[in-house]
């Protein structure tokens, strides 16, 4: 182009605003990086955690586990893959963001020894670790760079040993298991020949098309799902292993080709396999676990015995609590048994809403597996479980959700003429009738069976011990002639204890788990008959700048009646002179049948307060009183649902609790902050909208509009075509413009968990902008509905920390 024509601009408003425009682009853009939170939270939350253990089946040795620190957000960064419902790393063919050891030691139970145990992996990444039935052994996996390998712990020689280089396939629950004779063990391995993954296409083949059967197909707003017949390709190719057989001198015997192989079960002798393969159609409204499969079992050798049953995709399981597929489910081996098979058949379609008389019925079917099954038992109620004994004594449960009964009956599996007799009928939701658990032990097999005494007339139970003075864990004979309970021991202020392992077939004898409010739990063995108390593990206090706290279990009542609790604390150097200090509140709501049960206690005083980055005893450190936990129960009694008066309900419990700490004189009523996580989170949006009560408002991975989850929620049943106005009078997306208190919203953007789309909170956020609320929206990268990394978590505490220093404690 010509110089000589070219014209200059003339308009002055055009060349001032592309001026302006230019310095702007020049100017370096505001960039959001990590925070940390005041030192003395964040050395809070970098204390080093303190160690699991794992008692071995002998009672001798005591496994101690170092979990690992917080991972970086570089590990969340590391490649990984949503199918199916399951999230896994495709380059090592694990399960992500597991919890995983960095060392092992060994503790005699008997003299106190501790022993290191050598040649351990370098920079180990431990998970699944088992003892061998006999406790001569301990098996674990460690994580390589590649993939799981399994290695092995000799207790004669306390030494370490990798015992074979396959790479086992993490990704569907554990990838090993023992077999009975201490000399085996089956694994799911990753096909050493299956080639290169699935490539995407680089055009579509067609378009994705699902379509209804006509049908009520309803499902809970599940993620993670597959979306693509590409998905469904990639599912395949990682789900999918072989079974081998591993010896202990590391020799292996492939079993199996490759197949999407979810459960592999040997059987209490060792000579029998169960098997569960997924197969296709699979399901874009589902996850896994509700995929086509079938069960067969095998001899230990791989050779298929029987196929028992194939169960087709479960889309079409009906809406609501207790609700299950039809056909048989919960396939087990009867752990007293040497090979027999235990399975559940729902006998009304698997919807609670049909009217019958029976539910559920349980069958069997011992090896050689032909032949009729057994009727073990039918049930009124939805089956909940089964505690196996002898072929004298069994315990099955079963519960009913819209009722919360749950009914315990006593059976003799191998005496097929007696009768089932009732041993408990209560409410579940009732913690003070809670009988407790049945004490379990190893069967000559290795698995858990009930511990029996007086030739098989009575079982222990463990405990709780729910009260008005809050739980006091505790040991029970039951004689199941009678069904009158001894009490053999009960645990005592000032300290929280309860029963591990039990040492002895009269109960007088055993191992318990002890802490107090500035003592840290640690394991003792108690000898009643000697009366005498003797420490096995000394874990030190994980942050003793937070020993004397003080913590207090309060109650107090709402305008209705309700008994509420709560755990108040207060920061170490308060006295009461200083006078009203800001307040957070930190809460879950839960939903009762009962107002008896709403109101009953939960936790104990006398528990030891464990920091942990999720918890609001943290701000204890910066001069705030924290009240944990106030009781937000939502109750519907009789016909009535709870959530028909959710919002008044919860307005009222939580100004009971403030008036409460106010009336103490704790708490400043001006600078008082609501939070909590998940319902937490919905919570705390709910009472600002319908409330004038806190300063300010914290919420953590919440669903805000509940016509995005229109099939029910937490403990709503109903649909939202059902119950419009419950849906939209819960939703505090509804009431945003109600909203005048500052509040942050936090959220994962990998969050997992069914209902809290990262979109509620964006759209939450959105809404509130548009009203010209005062909010802030924080997204974590890589982060699921907990969080995991360092940089998240101390990123969280200091917006946190900001907000409450803001809005709250220096309020305007």
């Amino acid at each position: 182009m010509s110089h000589k024509n070219f014209k200059p601009f003339k308009h002055p408003v055009l060349i001032v605003s592309i001026l302006l425009l230019m310095s702007t682009l020049a100017q370096p853009q505001i960039v959001n990086t990590y925070k940390m939170p005041p030192k003395v939270i964040a050395d809070l939350i970098d204390a080093p955690p303190t160690p699991s253990v794992m008692i071995g089946p002998l009672n001798k040795w005591m496994l101690i586990m170092e979990l690992s620190g917080l991972p970086s957000i570089r590990d969340l960064a590391q490649p990984e893959l949503r199918l199916a419902g399951i999230r896994f790393n495709p380059n090592t063919n694990t399960a992500t963001r597991s919890l995983y050891y960095i060392n092992l030691k060994l503790k005699n139970i008997r003299t106190g020894e501790e022993f290191a145990i050598k040649n351990l992996p370098e920079n180990p990444n431990i998970r699944h670790v088992q003892w061998s039935p006999n406790g001569k052994f301990i098996s674990f996996t460690n994580l390589e760079s590649d993939g799981l390998r399994l290695w092995l712990v000799d207790l004669k020689t306390k030494s370490a040993k990798k015992l074979s280089s396959a790479r086992l396939n993490g990704i569907y629950g554990s990838p090993y298991e023992w077999v009975s004779n201490c000399k085996t063990l089956i694994c799911r391995i990753v096909d050493p020949n299956r080639g290169k993954p699935p490539e995407a296409p680089e055009i579509p083949i067609g378009p994705i098309i699902q379509e209804t059967t006509g049908r009520k197909a309803p499902a809970r707003t599940y993620q993670d799902l597959l979306k693509s017949p590409y998905d469904e390709n990639l599912f395949e190719y990682y789900a999918s292993s072989q079974i081998i057989k591993i010896t202990l001198d590391g020799k292996s015997k492939t079993l199996s080709k490759s197949f999407l192989f979810s459960n592999v079960d040997p059987s209490p002798n060792g000579k029998y396999l169960l098997v569960e393969k997924l197969h296709r159609p699979f399901s874009y409204l589902v996850p896994a676990y509700r995929f086509p499969y079938s069960v067969e079992i095998w001899d230990i050798e791989g050779n298929l015995v029987k196929t028992v049953a194939d169960l087709p995709l479960a889309e079409n399981v009906p809406i609501g609590f207790g609700a299950v597929p039809t056909g048989p489910r919960s396939f087990h081996w009867r752990s007293d048994a040497p090979s027999t098979l235990v399975w559940v058949e729902a006998q009304d379609g698997g919807d609670p809403k049909r009217k019958t008389d029976i539910r559920d019925r349980v069958y069997m079917l011992p090896a050689p597996f032909k032949g009729e099954s057994i009727p073990i038992i039918s049930l009124k109620y939805r089956y909940s479980g089964i505690n196996w004994g002898n072929g004298r004594v069994a315990l099955v449960s079963e519960s009913w959700w819209r009722t919360r009964r749950t009914r315990t009956w006593i059976i003799e599996p191998d005496h097929r003429s007696s009768k089932p007799r009732l041993l408990f009928d209560r409410s579940y939701e009732d913690r003070y009738s809670d009988p407790g658990r049945p004490v379990m032990i190893r069967s000559s097999y290795g698995t858990s069976v009930l511990l029996t005494g007086e030739k098989g007339k009575t079982i222990f139970l463990s405990g709780s011990g729910a009260s008005p003075e809050g739980n006091r864990p505790f040991l029970d004979r039951l004689n199941l002639k009678t069904k009158k309970t001894e009490r053999i021991w009960r645990c005592e202020g000032p300290y929280y204890e309860y029963f591990v392992r039990l040492l002895d077939s009269k109960g007088k004898k055993f191992i318990t788990r002890r802490e107090s409010n500035s003592q840290p739990p640690n394991f003792f063995i108690r000898d009643l008959a000697k009366k005498d108390l003797v420490q096995i593990t000394f874990f030190p206090h994980p942050t003793p700048q937070l020993k004397n706290i003080k913590k207090e279990l309060i109650k107090y009542r709402r305008e209705d009646g309700v008994q509420l609790t709560a755990t108040l604390y207060l920061p170490p150097s308060y006295k009461p002179e200083d006078g009203p200090l800001p307040m957070l509140m930190w809460a879950y709501p839960r939903e009762y049948k009962s107002a008896r049960a709403a109101g009953q206690v939960r936790g104990s005083p006398y528990q030891f307060t464990r920091i942990s980055w999720s918890r609001p005893q943290l701000w204890l450190t910066m001069g705030y009183a924290v009240l944990d936990g106030p009781t937000m129960p939502i109750i519907g009694e009789g016909d009535e649902e709870p959530n028909d008066t959710f919002v008044k309900q919860l307005v009222a419990s939580a100004k009971a609790a403030v008036d409460e700490v106010v009336r103490r004189g704790i708490a400043d009523p001006r600078r008082i902050a609501i939070g909590g996580h998940s319902y937490g989170a919905f919570m705390t949006a709910n009472l600002l909208a319908h409330s004038d009560l806190f300063a300010a408002g914290i919420a953590r991975s919440g669903a805000y509009n509940r016509t995005l989850t229109p099939f029910g929620f937490q403990s709503e049943e109903r649909t939202f075509w059902e119950a419009p106005e419950i849906y939209f009078a819960m939703s505090p997306f509804m009431h945003a413009d109600k909203i005048n208190e500052p509040i942050l919203l936090i959220h994962g953007l990998a969050d997992n968990n069914s209902g809290t789309f990262p979109i509620q909170s964006q759209r939450f956020y959105h809404a509130l902008k548009g009203l010209g609320a005062k909010a802030r929206l924080v997204m974590l990268p890589y982060e699921s509905h907990g969080y995991r990394a360092r940089e998240s978590i101390m990123h969280t505490l200091w917006e946190m920390t900001r907000w409450l220093e803001e809005y709250v404690k220096n309020r305007k």
